[in-house]
């Protein structure tokens, strides 16, 4: 047979040779950029509080409830500033510091954007009928966050951090109390139960997709917007989303912060009646409420309630 009609080799030597040079080249660029500084000097065990039942990183495509009074946090937080104790309809300027447990101040550059920033805080008053989310800007000294914020009703407020180290890129929590003037507000009876609001022409509506909502089972809920009087209706984006629903127990003991399944922010145009979903995992039955945030064109950002019930 003639050694000419041989199938001839996929590669010579030297492109071989060629290929391995361009496989280690590409190599010792990917590990360059692994070792390039990332702005923070705190590691991953900065992160990590070293007790049974800690605050862990969770995952937020499958999110949970928080119990973050309950358990602790690698991260301690404390607010100060503003007068002596909280008045209602008085702003409020304020200040958040966050460390690690060793002691070490977690600035800017130790904190990644998620949901376009760096740090959310997240505030109720004990009556669950004031809900607002603010965004600190750094202050003058590392650890320090500089925010404002108008306390609508009388009585203490909890505050909940959200936030994502940039040495775990896994999210954390932390929380802490700011005191009151006069009475916390009650329940008012008629907040309590309805899945539907009307507020300013619109018609807000959270469903629990099956009835009842049970703890420690997969949720599944569906929250809708339309005009009353049935024009189209149209979502802006808020934080990178079309929606945001926070889930609280009534002791506050922690929260859950839930995102849309639906990403895509180009389709929010054109419907009567935009519907998102929603999944949650609740851990103990009682008494809940949703607040959601939502941002329908012609109005600015709006935050709704919502009150149920989680079965045993």
């Amino acid at each position: 047979m003639n050694t000419a009609s041989k199938t001839a080799p996929f590669l010579s030597t030297a492109q071989w040779r060629q290929l391995g040079w361009i496989t280690a080249g590409a190599v010792a660029i990917f590990a360059g950029f692994r070792l390039l500084p990332t702005g923070t000097s705190l590691s991953h065990m900065d992160f990590r509080a070293g007790a049974k039942n800690a605050i862990e990183f969770c995952d937020p495509a499958n999110p949970q409830f928080i119990p973050v009074v309950a358990v602790p946090s690698p991260v301690a937080m404390t607010v100060s500033g503003g007068e002596s104790a909280l008045v209602a309809g008085r702003r409020a300027q304020l200040r958040v510091t966050l460390a690690t447990r060793s002691g070490k101040p977690i600035g800017p550059e130790d904190l990644v954007y998620a949901h376009t920033r760096r740090l959310h805080l997240l505030l109720v008053d004990a009556s669950l009928q004031d809900y607002q989310h603010v965004h600190p800007e750094p202050g003058a000294r590392r650890g320090d966050w500089e925010f404002a914020f108008t306390p609508q009703l009388g009585g203490g407020y909890r505050v909940f951090a959200d936030f994502t180290p940039a040495a775990t890129m896994r999210g954390l929590y932390a929380a802490a109390d700011l005191p009151g003037a006069g009475r916390g507000a009650a329940v008012a009876p008629e907040t309590r139960g309805s899945g539907t609001v009307e507020r300013g022409g619109l018609r807000f509506e959270l469903r629990a997709v099956k009835s009842p909502v049970r703890a420690r089972e997969p949720a599944d809920f569906q929250f809708s917007v339309e005009r009353v009087d049935g024009a189209p209706i149209a979502l802006e984006p808020v934080m990178d989303a079309l929606a945001h629903l926070v889930a609280f127990d009534a002791a506050r003991s922690g929260f859950a912060h839930l995102h849309p399944a639906r990403t895509d922010l180009d389709a929010r145009t054109g419907a009567t009646r935009p519907v998102l979903n929603f999944k949650i995992t609740i851990p103990k039955p009682g008494r809940y409420v949703i607040w959601a945030q939502v941002h329908p064109s012609g109005s600015g950002e709006m935050f709704v309630p919502f009150w149920f019930d989680v079965a045993p």
